[in-house]
């Protein structure tokens, strides 16, 4: 949510997210940023609040979850697939609803 507001670059995130999320993400982060750019309002960092969780293991090594991300005046759910990768978890699919 950092990513898309501006408020975090999203190199930052490298180690942890696939290629494929690392482009949705830059995308993604494009459009938000001409958004703002059209609306003339800055990048902030948001104010987030986390809801439910609701995770399963379809297969030994993954987890799929989603987590209802509250930022007054709307509510998200951001879906999430980690897989495990040299012994550390990496986001391979994410979806923002």
């Amino acid at each position: 949510m950092e990513v898309l507001r501006g408020a975090r670059d999203i190199d930052q995130l490298g180690r942890w997210i696939s290629e494929d999320v690392y482009k949705h993400l830059l995308k993604r982060q494009l459009i938000s940023a001409r958004a703002r750019q059209i609306k003339g309002t800055p990048a902030t960092r948001p104010v987030l609040v986390i809801g439910r969780i609701s995770t399963s293991s379809p297969a030994d090594g993954v987890i799929e979850a989603v987590v209802m991300v509250y930022e007054k005046p709307r509510a998200r759910a951001v879906a999430i697939r980690l897989e495990g990768v040299d012994r550390r978890w990496r986001a391979t699919s994410i979806g923002i609803l």
